[in-house]
């Protein structure tokens, strides 16, 4: 007999009474995503980590060793899932991760870990499969699609191409292809790609997407007609409302600094559109974020407040993301058969996890963990990410031009847009002084440098930013720099620049902040220079001592760090920066900074 028919038959035996449930839940409201319903006076008994009855009295499914939980009258929800995001934004690992989320509510997570594969490539993805095997909530993976984001344009630490997608397609826990972010790529019918997506439907599995283009013409038709089947990258209503008219989900999401849930939920609570086109995410939430504010409890509470009926809102983010992956068999929703993943709630309006069952097992009560995690001891290899070919100098970061001492240049800007991932092309004027062009406090105008650290090559990239409001002599870094991952350095002073690259070489990776020559805020983070091992509170509040550094340099930006980090993205319109030059991602072309 195999272990399917095995599980089938005891869940048949229990809900019939021929055998004794492990769990019973008495007396519970059950949220019914799947058929939009609240029932009071239920009961759920569960078996081997699986639902095997719903209904209305479980007393004949309970034996001497069976355990019950008195639900009181509060509400059965199916566990949160969170269909798009990326572990390595809360600077953490997945069992840290877990650590944070599960004992708020979430019991499935869909992560798509792009960031480490830009620095490891697929030995990176694969230590991620491997820890996400071992938790006690569901952890699936997505293949990264696009290592590097855009071939040409930048220079990751690794490659991942067809072959690679074909060999993590016969993993077990890879569920899918990460966000396709080369849309260019796609409607140009770029050969890597469409290898990778076919590779991708020939297993059967999900094709993430990620168009980051405001043009909804045919590049968009391009894009949609290559067979991504979600995207959370539409800012306004009329991207939500033309994906899913062209069969995509929409993922709308609500992170730490992307909110794009008040404007896409019109497209249901205004236009009248199908809700079960759409599904709610985090993509990227910081450690603080997590032990703060929350995670997907975070998201339902928000997407409550714009608007979306509680029953609407939380079916988008569990039976909806369930069936865009074709798991509606094994999670989703409180049924027999499925995994057993109930969160008890008090008050919809007001999500706060009270008990959290996963897999069948108790895991969270009131907030607390009650179960042991995972110990994970990661290679050495893991945490020597950061290699720079000397130690660097203040005048590494010079920006220099050929125009003479008082002339006047025209210059292209990054301009930061605050709580988007979209930057703004901004062309001003500066002025020459001794062959470089300094920043410019009165204008808010900082240098950007892009320093190349995974092949030690010794190059640093000089740009030009405008929006973090720096009113001090200071620089930030960040080795956390999508998706490329080379080293971010945002400052005011050349000399604080070099002292925050050198800082970030020296502890192995992480982000930093620099006022005066002295180094104000620093979280460390070892592993691929972009996630920690310690609990995420601990990160929490070293990444405190970031923020906070950022308000003492000036900035009141929401999670600035946040934004400094998306500033390399050479796949978001409209100005990035890369370890090849600046990128002008609108036209897909390199313009220089200066035009003297």
């Amino acid at each position: 007999m195999s272990s399917s028919t095995k599980l089938t038959r005891t869940l048949i035996d229990v809900a019939m009474g021929r055998a004794h449930a492990d769990l019973v839940i008495r007396g519970g409201k059950w949220v019914s995503v799947q058929s939009g319903e609240i029932i009071p006076g239920t009961d759920v008994a569960v078996v081997d980590g699986h639902v095997a009855y719903v209904g209305s009295d479980a007393s004949h499914t309970i034996g001497d060793k069976t355990k019950i939980v008195d639900a009181q009258g509060r509400y059965l929800v199916p566990g949160l899932l969170d269909a798009h995001m990326h572990v390595e934004s809360g600077m953490v690992t997945v069992t840290e991760f877990v650590r944070a989320v599960a004992v708020r509510g979430t019991t499935g997570m869909f992560v798509d870990p792009h960031e480490i594969a830009n620095v490891f490539g697929l030995k990176g993805v694969k230590l991620m499969v491997d820890q996400a095997q071992k938790q006690p909530i569901h952890v699936w993976v997505q293949m990264p699609s696009c290592v590097p984001s855009s071939p040409g344009f930048e220079t990751p630490g690794a490659s991942i191409g067809p072959k690679e997608v074909s060999e993590a397609m016969k993993w077990k826990g890879i569920i899918g292809l990460g966000e396709m972010m080369n849309f260019p790529g796609v409607f140009k019918s770029d050969k890597k790609l469409l290898d990778e997506m076919s590779a991708t439907h020939a297993a059967g599995k999900t094709i993430g997407g990620h168009y980051a283009s405001p043009d909804l013409g045919l590049p968009f038709h391009g894009y949609a007609a290559g067979g991504a089947e979600d995207d959370h990258e539409g800012t306004r209503l009329e991207d939500a409302v033309a994906r899913v008219r062209q069969g995509m989900k929409v993922m709308l999401r609500y992170g730490s600094a992307w909110h794009d849930v008040s404007i896409g939920i019109k497209a249901i609570t205004e236009k009248k559109l199908d809700s079960r086109r759409f599904i709610l995410c985090t993509d990227d939430s910081h450690a603080a974020t997590l032990t703060e504010e929350g995670h997907m409890d975070r998201v339902l509470r928000h997407a409550i407040s714009e608007g979306l009926n509680p029953m609407t809102a939380i079916q988008m983010m569990t039976i909806n993301s369930a069936e865009h992956f074709g798991l509606t068999k094994e999670m989703g929703m409180i049924a027999p058969g499925r995994w057993a993943d109930v969160v008890l709630v008090e008050d919809l309006m007001n999500f706060k996890a009270e008990m959290v069952i996963a897999k069948g097992q108790i895991i969270a009560e009131n907030g607390k963990l009650m179960i042991d995690l995972p110990a994970v001891k990661y290679p050495k290899w893991a945490t020597k990410s950061v290699h720079l070919k000397r130690t660097l100098k203040p005048q590494d970061f010079a920006l220099r031009t050929r125009a003479a001492t008082g002339s006047e240049i025209d210059a292209h800007v990054i301009g930061v847009i605050e709580n988007q991932a979209p930057t703004r092309h901004l062309k001003m004027k500066v002025i020459a002084q001794d062959g470089e062009v300094k920043s410019d406090l009165k204008r808010d105008l900082a240098k950007i440098a892009l320093v190349e650290r995974h092949r030690a090559t010794g190059k640093v990239t000089v740009g030009l930013v405008n929006g973090f409001e720096f009113t001090r002599n200071c620089a930030v870094g960040s080795t956390v720099a999508h998706d490329s991952h080379h080293m971010l350095v945002v400052g005011t002073d050349d000399e604080c620049m070099a002292i925050a690259a050198n800082e970030l070489a020296k502890c192995g990776g992480g982000q930093v902040v620099v006022m005066n020559g002295q180094v104000i805020g620093l979280v460390d983070l070892p592993i691929a220079g972009l996630m920690s091992n310690e609990h995420a509170d601990i990160v929490a509040k070293k990444v405190a001592s970031v923020l906070e550094g950022f308000k003492m340099c000036g900035s009141e930006l929401n999670n600035p760090n946040m934004q400094l980090s998306l500033l390399g993205l050479v796949v978001i319109p409209e100005l990035r920066i890369s370890d090849k030059g600046l990128v002008d991602v609108t036209n897909f072309d390199f313009v220089s900074v200066l035009d003297d």
